[in-house]
């Protein structure tokens, strides 16, 4: 069924769309866009909510949805890697020699992949104003030359924003050509997923939502919530932003640089698209994007111990983590795909056929933008539907 001339609902998701209107009622909840498919065919493209003050969200609206980047990048990886242009088990070094300073010349593309790479630190990475880390090549080059943090050896150390450079960097090096390229001919294109903007070009920016609130941790200001975090044993987790984080994070310049982990803006119905593909068999409207073989190589668990820096255990893939869509009844083991700072994510299940996107301009719940339970709901709702369909 159509809810709009514009949105669209096909009546076995009309309980996941009810859902999805709840989390938008009021002004101060922002707004957010959902996309559905399943079999590779779209069963919602909804969204609710205001954009801005004042402003609803429309069709066009798109987000910065943070780590939810990473499954995106990963992805393009995995294409190169079947086309045998990346083996997994090579050293990063093989395809970019500076990497192999300060000890890191065996560190492989699984371990990058699967943040073993012990590049987590962001946070002094760079001297001086925090103007520097908008230099993507800067930073880059920073992370080539660092030492690794020696838990590596032992365990995974998210790397919550450092993931994007590297992996952005490895295409680059296996490709000659910029990640931003490649992403647009090998992936957005072909699946007519054009919001899936790291650099975002400016005739685009007005659509961009304003997110909010301010970022804080337990209601405090970032900076002293992150002080006070790091005399806990989430300490590591302090050095995954640099100072000045919820400043960088609203600056428009942000928009101007290529930075995988952090700053992707995309709209839930791009997500779904590339999902969906992976969710069936890799295919979607004709266009191949994986082979099966390599979705299941790529989703398998490699990791699940307890993480250096998030200090509990992460169920990671390759480049992806574990979806366990609580509190449904059924966990769908094979589910993949990454979320986002403050509740924006994408993932595919295998098992039922199904992907979902999620975007938000609303960071979090009230104390903090961390642990958002709004995408494990929807998720959950989704798959169980899914699986009655």
């Amino acid at each position: 069924m159509t809810v709009s001339a514009a949105q669209f609902v096909d009546r076995r998701f009309a309980r996941l769309v009810t859902e999805f209107d709840r989390l938008f009622r009021r002004p101060s909840d922002g707004g957010g866009a959902l996309a559905v498919y399943l079999h590779g065919e779209p069963m919602v493209d909804v969204w609710a909510g205001f954009a801005h003050p004042e402003v609803r969200w429309a069709r066009e609206t798109v987000a910065m949805a943070f780590s939810t980047g990473k499954g995106v990048a990963s992805t393009l990886v995995h294409r190169l890697a079947e086309r045998a242009l990346i083996d997994y088990d090579e050293p990063v070094a093989t395809y970019w020699p500076e990497f192999a300073a300060a000890g890191k010349e065996r560190i492989t593309v699984r371990e990058m992949l699967t943040h073993r790479a012990g590049l987590h630190r962001l946070r002094g990475l760079l001297p001086g104003p925090i103007e520097q880390f908008f230099d993507d090549a800067a930073v880059t080059a920073a992370l080539a030359a660092a030492a690794p943090d020696p838990r590596h050896l032992v365990t995974s150390g998210y790397h919550g924003v450092t993931f994007g450079h590297l992996a952005a960097e490895l295409v680059r090096r296996v490709t000659g050509a910029e990640f931003t390229d490649v992403l647009r001919s090998e992936i957005a294109e072909p699946l007519a997923a054009e919001e899936l903007w790291f650099r975002v070009p400016r005739s685009e920016r007005g659509r961009i939502a304003t997110n909010f609130p301010r970022l804080t941790v337990a209601g405090m200001d970032w900076e002293r919530g992150s002080r006070l975090l790091g005399r806990t044993r989430f300490a590591a987790a302090v050095d995954l932003t640099p100072v000045g984080f919820a400043e960088f994070i609203s600056d428009p310049r942000l928009h101007d640089s290529v930075m995988p982990g952090l700053n992707g803006v995309f709209s839930a119905r791009a997500l779904a698209r590339v999902y969906g593909a992976l969710a069936n068999g890799g295919q979607l409207d004709g266009y191949q994007v994986l082979r099966p073989d390599t979705i299941e190589r790529m989703a398998q668990r490699q990791v699940f111990t307890p993480d250096y820096v998030l200090a509990f255990r992460i169920p990671w893939a390759l480049g992806y983590h574990g979806v366990p869509m609580k509190p449904s009844k059924s966990d769908p083991v094979s589910a993949f795909g990454h979320f986002g700072l403050g509740g924006s994510g994408g993932f595919a299940d295998p098992a039922t056929g199904m992907s979902l996107g999620f975007v938000t301009n609303r960071l979090g719940g009230r104390l903090t933008p961390l642990g958002d339970a709004r995408l494990a709901r929807l998720g959950a709702l989704a798959h169980n539907l899914a699986r009655a369909a």
